[in-house]
C-alpha cells in the first residue's frame, strides 16, 4: 500500500523530509547574508569567499556517488539520520572556527552532512507513493527549501546584530541533531531496493549512468541551471544587488527575500498542479523545458535591468521552481532500482556546477577589476557568461524523451 493511503503520511513522511531539506537549503545559502561579516573578520578577496562558500558544493557533490548507492541499499533513513550528525559536527566546527582553513574544512563538512536531504526525500517519495504524484510532492519538498532560504535572507540579517554569525551556527548545529533523531525515529524504514552486488559491480552501474545518452543530455543543463541558481542564491545575488543596483546590505537580503518568495510560489504552485498537469500529460520533461525559457528570460531581464528589480528577482525565484523536475525526469529513463543512484548523479552534476560557477564568478571578478573594470561591469559580465552557458546546456533537452507512466518509478 502506498504511503499515500495512509493518514500519518503527511507527519511521519513528508515532515521529516521538509525538515531536513530546509536545513539543507538554510545551510546552502546562509553565506550569502554573512558574507560581509565573514569577508571584515578573515580579510578574504572575492575568489577566497568563493571558494570558501563552495566548499558546501565541493563536499556535497562528492558525496553523491557513495550517497546514491547507499540510498539504494540502506533506505532513506538510516542515510539521512546518519548524515544528519555530520551535519551537526561541521556546525560546531564553524562557529568555532577563526581562519579560512578552518572555516573551509567545517562547511566541507556540513555540505557532506546535508548531502542526502534531498536525495532520500526524492527516494522516499519513489518508494511510498504513486507515480502520478512525484511531481507535486517534489514541489512540496523543494518549498520546504525556499523556506530554508527565506530565513537566511532577511530574517537572519535582523538576527546577526543579536547572536553574531558564530550564534548562528550554534542554533544551526542544535537543528541539525534534532532532524537527526525525527527522521531516524520517524521514517518508515526501507532496506535495499536496488540490487545488493559487490561494490565494484554498485560502481560499475554508476559509471555506466555517467556514459548514458539519457543522462548526458541532462548533464549541462543541471550544471548551470540549477547549479547556476544555487551559486546565485547562495552567494553572488548580494553583490550583485549592492554594486548594481545599489542596494545596501539591508535592501538587499529583502531583495533575497522577494527571490526566495518566488522560488516557494513556483514550487508550492508545482506542488498544487502538479497531480493535475501529470495526468493531463504535461510531466515532468514539458515542465522543464518551458520553465528554462521563461529562467532565460528573467535573467536576460535581470541582465538589462528591464523591469523593477523587486518584479525581476520575483520572476526569477518563480521559474526557478522548474530545476527540480530535473531529478525526475532524467530518473524515469532508467530502471525504478536505480532511482537513487541517478538522481545522485545528476545532483552531483548540480553541484558540481555550483561550485565552478561560484567559485569562477569570484576569480573573473577579481581578473576584470585587475584589468580596470568597474565591480558592476565585472559582475554584468560574469552574469552574462553564466547565460550562454545555461543556453547552450539548454540545447540537449530538446532533443530529450518522456518515457510513458509506467516507466516511473513505483
Amino acid at each position: 500500500m502506498h504511503a499515500s493511503a495512509a493518514p500519518s503520511a503527511w507527519g511521519r513522511i513528508f515532515l521529516p523530509f521538509a525538515l531536513g531539506y530546509y536545513l539543507s537549503y538554510l545551510l546552502r545559502t546562509v553565506n550569502a547574508v554573512i558574507s560581509p561579516a565573514l569577508t571584515e573578520e578573515l580579510g578574504l578577496s572575492a575568489a577566497h569567499l568563493g571558494l570558501l562558500t563552495s566548499a558546501y558544493f565541493l563536499a556535497f557533490g562528492l558525496a553523491q556517488i557513495p550517497v546514491g548507492m547507499a540510498l539504494d541499499r540502506f533506505g532513506p533513513r538510516r542515510v539521512e539520520a546518519a548524515l544528519l550528525l555530520v551535519t551537526a559536527l561541521g556546525a560546531v566546527l564553524f562557529a568555532l572556527g577563526d581562519s579560512l582553513p578552518a572555516l573551509g574544512f567545517a562547511r566541507a563538512l556540513i555540505g557532506l552532512g546535508v548531502s542526502a536531504c534531498l536525495m532520500a526525500a526524492l527516494k522516499g517519495f519513489a518508494l511510498w507513493y504513486p507515480p502520478e504524484r512525484q511531481s507535486s510532492m517534489t514541489g512540496f519538498i523543494m518549498a520546504a527549501g525556499a523556506l530554508g532560504a527565506l530565513t537566511a535572507s532577511a530574517p537572519l540579517e535582523a538576527a546577526l546584530p543579536f547572536i553574531g554569525w558564530r550564534g548562528a551556527f550554534w542554533l544551526v548545529a542544535a537543528l541539525a541533531l534534532i532532524a537527526s533523531v525525527q527522521i531516524y525515529r520517524s521514517l518508515p524504514d526501507a532496506l535495499a531496493s536496488g540490487p545488493r552486488g559487490s561494490i565494484g559491480g554498485a560502481l560499475r552501474v554508476v559509471a555506466g549512468i555517467y556514459v548514458a545518452p539519457a543522462f548526458l543530455r541532462y548533464a549541462a543543463s543541471a550544471a548551470f541551471f540549477v547549479g547556476g541558481f544555487m551559486a546565485l542564491q547562495s552567494l553572488w545575488a548580494v553583490p550583485w544587488l549592492m554594486h548594481v543596483n545599489n542596494f545596501d546590505l539591508a535592501g538587499a537580503a529583502r531583495m533575497l527575500v522577494v527571490l526566495n518568495l518566488g522560488s516557494l510560489v513556483g514550487q508550492l504552485s508545482i506542488g498544487l498542479l502538479g497531480v493535475g498537469l501529470a495526468r493531463r500529460g504535461i510531466r515532468a520533461l514539458a515542465l522543464l523545458r518551458w520553465g528554462y525559457v521563461c529562467l532565460l528570460l528573467a535573467q536576460l531581464g535581470i541582465l538589462w535591468s528591464l523591469a523593477p528589480p523587486i518584479l525581476l528577482w520575483f520572476v526569477y525565484g518563480l521559474f526557478s521552481a522548474v530545476n527540480s523536475q530535473t531529478y525526475l525526469a532524467a530518473s524515469r529513463a532508467f530502471p525504478p532500482a536505480l532511482f537513487g543512484r541517478v538522481s545522485t548523479a545528476i545532483n552531483l552534476m548540480a553541484f558540481a556546477g555550483a561550485f565552478f560557477v561560484q567559485w569562477g564568478l569570484g576569480v573573473a571578478l577579481d581578473l576584470l577589476q585587475a584589468q580596470g573594470y568597474a565591480m558592476a561591469s565585472a559582475l554584468w559580465l560574469s552574469f552574462a557568461g553564466l547565460i550562454a552557458l545555461q543556453l547552450i546546456g539548454f540545447l540537449p533537452l530538446l532533443k530529450a524523451r518522456d518515457p510513458a507512466p509506467s516507466a516511473a518509478p513505483r
